[in-house]
This record gives C-alpha cells, sequence and structure tokens, in this order.
C-alpha cells in the first residue's frame, strides 16, 4: 500500500507518535511520501495521510478531493472532528482492512461578480461550510433564496451555509444544529443576527442557495473552510452541493455521537455520571 502524507507541520514528522505509527506501517508493507499540493500526488496512491488537526484536514481536502482518493485523519492536533483518529489506531487499523471510505459532500460556490485583490486562483470547493462577513462596521444585509423562493433579508454579521460536516464548526458556534455526517442535508445559519426571529434553517441536499448582499461598506468578506476572498458587494453567489465529493477513511471503531461525548461533552452533567458512553471520563 503506497501512502502519500501532508502535513502543514513539518516539526509533526519528528513526533515520536507520529513515527512509531510509520514504523508499524512500513512493517505491514507500506510505503510513504510527502505531498505539498495536488500535482504531487502520484496515480498509484491509495491513501492519503493527513497529519494534524481539522485545520489541515480542510488543507488536504483541498489538494486530493478531485483525485479521488480517499482521505485518513490523523490527529495531532486539538479537537480532531474530520482528523480524529490517533495514530496507534491508524497504524492498527490500515493494515488489518479494518476501515471503510464514506462519501462526504462538498459544496460549491459560483462567483458572478469581482474578486477583490487575490492574486491566486480561486477553488470554488469547501468540505464544511462557506460564510459571508461584514468586512467594516456596517450592518451587513444577505438575500438568500431557496430554489426559487427568497427569504426575508438576514441582517447581522453575516450568514453560512454548512455542509453536514460543518454542522459541528463555524455552524455549531452560530447555533446551528448538529447533523450527523451521513443525513444528506445543508443548513442555513446567520451569524449575530440584528433580528429576534430569525433561526438557522435546514434544507435538501439538492438546493441551490443564492447569496446577494446589501452593504455600506466597499467589500464583504467570503470565507471557504479555511480560504478567505473579499469580494465587491454588488456580488452575486450561487451556492450548492458539488458533484464529486471528498472519499474519507473511517475507521471501524469511529462513532460519531461518541465523538460528541467526548470531544463536545455533550450531556454533561454530573446527573448523568452513571449512563456515560465507554471510555468517558
Amino acid at each position: 500500500m503506497k501512502l502519500a502524507i501532508y502535513t502543514k507541520d513539518p516539526a509533526l514528522k519528528g513526533d515520536p507518535r507520529f513515527r512509531g505509527m510509520l514504523d508499524r506501517l512500513s512493517a505491514s508493507g507500506c510505503t510513504f511520501y510527502d505531498i505539498g499540493n495536488a500535482e504531487d500526488l502520484q496515480d498509484d496512491t491509495s491513501l492519503v495521510l493527513s497529519v494534524g488537526g481539522d485545520g489541515t484536514f480542510l488543507s488536504a481536502s483541498k489538494r486530493v478531493a478531485l483525485s479521488g482518493v480517499p482521505l485518513v485523519g490523523v490527529n495531532l492536533g486539538r479537537l480532531g472532528f474530520l482528523s480524529e483518529y490517533s495514530p496507534e489506531e491508524v497504524a492498527e487499523a490500515l493494515p488489518a482492512g479494518a476501515y471503510s471510505v464514506e462519501d462526504r459532500a462538498l459544496l460549491r460556490t459560483d462567483i458572478d461578480g469581482q474578486i477583490l485583490g487575490t492574486g491566486s486562483s480561486f477553488w470554488p470547493y469547501s468540505l464544511n461550510e462557506i460564510s459571508i462577513l461584514r468586512s467594516g462596521a456596517a450592518i451587513l444585509g444577505v438575500n438568500v433564496t431557496i430554489g426559487d423562493d427568497p427569504l426575508p433579508t438576514y441582517w447581522g454579521d453575516g450568514l453560512l451555509v454548512a455542509t453536514s460536516s460543518g454542522s459541528t464548526a463555524y455552524s455549531l458556534s452560530v447555533g446551528g444544529p448538529i447533523c450527523l455526517p451521513e443525513a444528506r442535508v445543508l443548513v442555513v445559519a446567520p451569524i449575530a443576527p440584528h433580528n429576534l426571529n430569525v433561526r438557522p434553517l435546514i434544507v435538501p441536499h439538492a438546493t441551490r442557495i443564492t447569496l446577494s448582499f446589501v452593504s455600506r461598506d466597499e467589500q464583504v468578506t467570503l470565507s471557504m473552510d479555511n480560504r478567505t476572498v473579499r469580494l465587491a458587494p454588488s456580488s452575486v453567489l450561487s451556492v450548492g452541493v458539488a458533484q464529486f465529493s471528498l472519499k474519507r477513511v473511517r475507521l471501524e471503531r469511529s462513532n460519531f455521537i461518541r465523538a460528541l461525548t467526548t470531544k463536545l461533552y455533550w450531556g454533561e452533567d454530573r446527573r448523568n455520571a452513571d449512563t456515560a458512553p465507554s471510555g468517558r471520563e
């Protein structure tokens, strides 16, 4: 099995746990090489190991999504929802074939308007979410059309559209619902709304969402996972699910509900101590 390794922090390669994982995988017949960009990915690669945290996983997804090569998240970072597996778990599971490959939806964002001040090419895909944010002190209005149906304008700091994968990321922070990764839905959630009567909205996977803006500033900020560009406020965005998905490796022992309880302390309450899931302290 040929494995590619991607990391944003070269210092992690000196981590004893990382070295131990490579030693165990090498002993089982695996070979390795490093990648930095999509062009580095070799044709006969079996899997890509993203080594770090969730930010590293998001960066790795940009480099491998179009190739169809599955991505494994090796967690040497902090929280780790996308990059959730320890080096020891990966070293045990991969040689034994104790994993499956799941499809994670990607968003595609098409922009009708001017991208300001960017010197690099625009990559329209994101795994977790896209968010629109005000760039100055003035309140931002976001006009949202769901399919052919317009919603009342959202007023506030901005608005995001998230996949089910992204429901535990920025969307969670602004009060959006938690969605199981296999749920085929999108979340539309306001960011710091200046209304008392707006709520996050769940829409079907196949929905096309159109966004336009009411702004007194000279630009608005578009964030796509861990990438940011500036747009002219006259821009119109069309957001929907991409025609291809990210292939993500899921170890057999993985459990999303357990991850919620151990990483986000779901239901943390002293009254629940006697019924805490196994592995919870």
